[in-house]
């Protein structure tokens, strides 16, 4: 077999996650389809890239010396992909419809920033795609995004490309938790880790670094509470709703039928909020635009939860008055 770029991706994608799960995922693959892809990538090699180890997949020192070779030639690639696309449009002249490719990961501000969208450029052909803050990443490289509006867990950054450019929405969101009604924690405005303890915590399996950021929180303030993987969220609904487990939540989430969200104390959980771009992809004033209105959606959802905006008040007060202006 003669290795290509789509073999490289395949093993940057596995560094990048430490995981064969989690890169299967984001490749769009069957863990045993991307474990039979990597058998065949190694017998090519004629060495073992990888090990498999308790805490995940580690590249071996040929594996390091690979990926050092690797990720040069997907930058390449991704760069003469770009500029090509750029020449056929600019071949197509100034008649073609203009085209807005958005990527986000799960947030309730996508829709509100969508329509905002819509409103400013009803001209423009504007799509959006939800997935992974990596695999988002990986899109804006390879121009197959223009923007993108991804979460950065506290203490695992994200690999940003080197063509690509960043604006911070938010340098430190606080999650909140998401617990039954009936809960007794659900009393208090705050809630302490301590608080849940013996309570099942869940994460969502597709999202980056949630599950290994939860595990180092909970490590620094001594707790350790059993913690299980639920991708859909209806079904993670109910088990909240029930009693069974708790979640981590966005602060602008609205409580579901029979549960509460609370802030948790001392905001251990958090990300950061990018805004991201592959350089020449817009001008500086549509950006600015499609910023602004990222912003001003983000912050509109913040008003409608008492709980978020009282901490906003207290820890972004300049933001709030920014968007509220002068009364």
């Amino acid at each position: 077999m003669e290795l290509d770029v789509r073999h490289l991706r395949v093993l940057c994608a596995i560094a990048d996650t430490g995981s064969l799960r989690k890169a299967a995922l984001q490749l769009g693959m069957t863990q045993p389809s991307l474990t039979t892809q990597l058998h065949r990538i190694e017998r090519a090699i004629g060495g073992t890239l990888f090990t498999r180890e308790q805490t995940g997949s580690r590249p071996t020192p040929l594996g390091h010396s690979v990926l050092s070779r690797a990720r040069p030639v997907i930058s390449e690639m991704a760069a003469l992909v770009a500029a090509a696309r750029q020449e056929a449009r600019d071949a197509a002249g100034p008649g073609r419809q203009r085209r807005l490719r958005i990527g986000s990961v799960g947030s309730r501000a996508v829709a509100a920033w969508l329509r905002r969208v819509h409103e400013r450029l009803p001209d423009t052909d504007t799509t959006i795609h939800v997935d992974s803050a990596s695999a988002l990443l990986r899109m804006v490289a390879a121009d197959q995004l223009d923007v993108a509006f991804v979460h950065e867990s506290e203490g695992f950054p994200l690999r940003v490309p080197p063509d690509a450019e960043h604006r911070v929405l938010m340098a430190r969101e606080p999650q909140f938790v998401a617990l039954a009604a009936g809960h007794p924690a659900a009393a208090r405005p705050v809630v302490h880790l301590a608080d849940l303890a013996e309570d099942t915590w869940m994460v969502d399996p597709t999202a980056d670094h949630e599950y290994a950021a939860m595990r180092r929180v909970f490590s620094e303030a001594g707790v350790n509470p059993r913690v299980v993987q639920v991708r859909d969220n209806a079904t993670a609904a109910e088990l909240v709703a029930s009693g069974e487990a708790v979640r981590p939540c966005q602060p602008t989430s609205l409580p579901g039928p029979g549960t509460v969200v609370r802030p948790v104390h001392g905001d251990p959980l958090a990300v950061r909020l990018l805004f991201t771009w592959r350089r020449r992809a817009l001008s500086p004033p549509a950006l600015d635009a499609l910023y602004g209105e990222l912003r001003a959606a983000y912050l509109d959802l913040a008003k409608v939860n008492p709980a978020y905006l009282a901490w906003l008040a207290r820890h972004e007060p300049v933001l709030l008055g920014r968007t509220q202006g002068v009364s």
